[in-house]
């Protein structure tokens, strides 16, 4: 038995975004700047320095950041 996907409303500020957009956020008290890589329903997955993972102790140079966790950088 196989359920049919249930179709999510998506809030207006995440359909706005998209793949290379820069964005803002704070880890472990250091403001970090970086380009969505993957959009998902709750998150974002974030690519950002290998200086500023370094900094926040990430595993590697891409994070999740909550939608509601990152400001938008204008251009």
């Amino acid at each position: 038995m196989a359920f049919q996907p249930h179709e999510k409303e998506v809030s207006e500020f995440v359909a706005a975004r998209y793949i290379g957009e820069w964005i803002s956020f704070t880890r472990n008290g250091v403001d970090v700047n970086g380009t969505i890589f993957k959009i998902m329903d709750n998150s974002v997955i974030v690519e950002i320095s290998p200086e500023d993972a370094k900094e926040i102790g990430a595993a590697s140079n891409m994070t999740v950041i909550s939608h509601k966790k990152y400001r938008i950088i204008e251009s």
